[in-house]
């Protein structure tokens, strides 16, 4: 380590006051992206975080060198259909974006072309070349990619800073010419309409809502363009979409407890949208057109999710297709001309139910390991008896496979190739189950190199989210293995707040009773303990965003639980930024956190576990903290304010604040630069947990 002091961010007095409560911020200045204080404070962060880590300079080299190794860099995605061509995405060495292609399909070809050595298909296309756009920029995402019925343009959007703020272009795909269509400010999300020449786009409020449809006439200027719908209810977000079919484009509205869905004809795109069914507080619905009727996925008196139908000409009654099941949460249903697909978990896994239409049983595809995680992949075709979906586990590498939807079978179209001397033979998985203090079984899933001792003398590392009813299921990683392959153990928590083991998991980690998402974690450490897996001295725990608030959480929950603490984008300064609408996300969020503005038990409660609000002159483990100076979702003075306040209380703390100053909540954006991102974390880990 240095022998640097590290920064020391001044003390300016602000007040907040509510519900009688008053408090003294004294690092509220540092919300001031633009005050020049800031910035230099944040640069003073990352030089000394450098000088801090050069010790790990060559271990970090090491690292991305292995995850470059490991990785066949020129490679194509298994191709897809869609009408008349197959599309696909590949990669090119050296290069950090995707290169978004298509090739002609043959009358009646049911199987993709064969992928070769994963350079361009003989007859490629380019449609899109992310390092083109990219240039010389930092920074580059696409928002949306979606082309037009007919397949003849291609609207797509791009954001060169990070804070997902998108440029719509249109590109005639006949010609390869940018039309002069251009919409700056948009959201992710658009769809065409049937005729080719209409598509529907969104756009945000001043706090990143995105609360406005458009619809947009090619060729004509974008202030000729039209509100299809206004969301003035600051708690819902919308979205657009054309269904698989292309009869209808529909308008998603929802917040985190309540839905609506709006329909327009595909065919009739100035036709005012039709509520499917309008919005009741607290039920959730999304829509599939299927035929004659909408399908109905909903929490209506069914906690888990059942599926219901209505009629496309006169929406109104629902009647049921598949019973609510307790325990089997339905997430998701695919409709085709003769199959339904439903994705569904149960007992902490997922799962795929194929409902024929014509006679036949319903049945779940099998799967051979214990732990996996299952899921719909790119499904553009309507008519068809063909079913793409991705599987994955711990060992077993991303795996593209077609079912055969009448019969059931599995075809492997590619598994994600793993460089070098990878033996998934050498790993093994396993799940086990920690008892939390309320007596809830909270599941885990391990991996570690065949072998490992189980005397406590492995070091781990035990990752969390817990929040929104996100699932944190198995997932393979090539980094990972830098991690396995040096002794250590990867651990992942599954507890409340998210969707592991269905819609209560997620109720029983939110609101007032959040505080059940960190004591879960910490349960999962203590059982990694007892079970020989690791010992505390030895255990870095991970998470990132709103798990990043679960890693400050449990810093100050149970600071000698752990050796050290990587949060990334970490939603640490919960409180304040709930406290206050006109930040990004902050209303919408009300319904997950509470409302602290206008309940004083709400505003008590979350005072009492908010990470900044809580740190003492106590002994914590080791943090890096790592953020993004244009995130949108968390912004970057939570984490700023969190390690300054921590340097100030607990001057013996080792904590490290890295700032990405030209990325956004998902860091870097070239494939390169997040592979030097996960080294530098993965090379921070490794030393804290006596591995460098």
């Amino acid at each position: 380590m240095t022998s640097e002091q590290p920064p020391t961010a001044k003390r300016v007095p602000h007040e907040r006051t509510h519900h009688g409560d008053t408090v003294v911020d004294e690092y509220f200045w540092l919300q001031q992206k633009d005050d020049p204080d800031t910035v230099a404070y944040l640069e003073a962060e990352n030089a000394f975080t450098t000088a801090a880590t050069a010790h790990l300079d060559g271990l970090r080299e090491t690292l991305f060198t292995e995850i470059k190794t490991r990785t066949k860099e020129t490679d194509l995605s298994v191709p897809t259909r869609k009408g008349g061509y197959w599309y696909y995405t590949r990669t090119v060495a050296g290069k950090q974006y995707g290169i978004h292609c298509r090739v002609t399909a043959t009358p009646g070809q049911a199987t993709p072309p064969d992928i070769g050595d994963g350079t361009a298909l003989p007859g490629e296309e380019v449609l899109l070349d992310g390092n083109e756009l990219a240039g010389d920029s930092e920074f580059f995402a696409l928002g949306t990619f979606d082309l037009s019925v007919d397949g003849n343009l291609l609207a797509y959007s791009t954001d060169f800073s990070g804070d997902e703020r998108f440029t719509l272009r249109v590109k005639d795909l006949r010609t390869g010419e940018l039309l002069p269509d251009t919409v700056e400010d948009v959201f992710y999300g658009s769809a065409w309409a049937a005729d080719g020449s209409t598509l529907f786009y969104i756009t945000v409020d001043e706090a990143w809502r995105p609360y406005r449809v458009w619809r947009h006439t090619i060729g004509t200027p974008s202030d000729d363009d039209v509100v299809v719908h206004e969301e003035a209810d600051e708690r819902f977000w919308v979205g657009v979409e054309l269904t698989r079919s292309e009869r209808f484009i529909l308008v998603d509205i929802s917040s985190k407890v309540t839905s609506e869905v709006l329909v327009i004809p595909a065919d009739a795109p100035t036709t005012p949208p039709v509520s499917i069914a309008p919005r009741r507080q607290g039920v959730e619905y999304s829509v599939e057109h299927h035929g004659h009727r909408f399908l109905i996925l909903h929490n209506d008196g069914a906690e888990d999710f059942a599926l219901s139908y209505t009629s496309v000409d006169t929406p109104g009654a629902w009647t049921t297709l598949i019973e609510h099941e307790p325990g089997t949460r339905l997430l998701q249903v695919d409709a085709f001309t003769g199959h339904l697909v439903v994705s569904l978990r149960r007992d902490g896994l997922t799962g795929i139910r194929v409902v024929p239409l014509q006679g036949a049983a319903p049945y779940d595809i099998s799967f051979p390991e214990p732990l996996y995680s299952v899921g719909p992949e790119s499904n553009l075709e309507y008519d068809t008896t063909s079913f793409r979906l991705h599987y994955v586990s711990l060992v077993t590498p991303d795996s593209i496979f077609d079912c055969n939807l009448d019969s059931g079978t599995l075809t492997l179209r590619k598994q994600k190739p793993v460089l070098g001397d990878f033996d998934p033979s050498r790993y093994e998985q396993y799940r086990e189950w920690a008892i939390a203090e309320d007596g809830t079984r909270v599941p885990i899933s391990i991996v570690a190199a065949t072998g490992t001792p189980r005397d406590g003398s492995a070091p781990a590392v035990l990752y969390g989210y817990g929040s929104y009813e996100a699932s944190m299921d198995p997932w393979f990683s090539i980094p990972r293995l830098s991690l396995l392959d040096r002794g250590v153990v990867f651990a992942v928590a599954h507890i409340r707040g998210g969707g592991e083991m269905g819609r209560r998991w997620y109720d029983e980690g939110k609101m007032l009773a959040k505080k059940n998402t960190f004591t879960d974690f910490v349960a999962c450490a203590a059982h990694l303990v007892k079970a020989a897996w690791t010992s505390s001295d030895r255990l870095i725990a991970r998470g990132g965003s709103a798990g990043g608030l679960l890693m400050g959480a449990v810093a100050n929950l149970a600071p000698a639980d752990f050796a050290g603490i990587v949060a990334q984008v970490p939603f640490v300064d919960a409180l304040n930024t709930i406290l206050d609408p006109s930040l990004p996300l902050t209303v919408t969020e009300w319904e997950e956190w509470g409302n602290p503005l206008a309940d004083p038990e709400v505003y008590a409660y979350m005072k009492s576990y908010t990470p900044y609000e809580n740190l003492t002159s106590g002994t914590y483990p080791a943090i890096l903290a790592v953020t993004s100076l244009n995130d949108t979702r968390v912004l970057f003075h939570e984490p700023a304010k969190w390690v300054a306040r921590l340097r100030a209380e607990s001057p013996s703390t080792d904590v490290l604040l890295k700032t990405e100053m030209g990325a956004g909540h998902g860091g870097p954006s070239g494939r390169y630069d997040a592979w030097r991102e996960e080294s530098f974390i993965t090379a921070w880990i490794l030393d804290r947990a006596g591995k460098a």
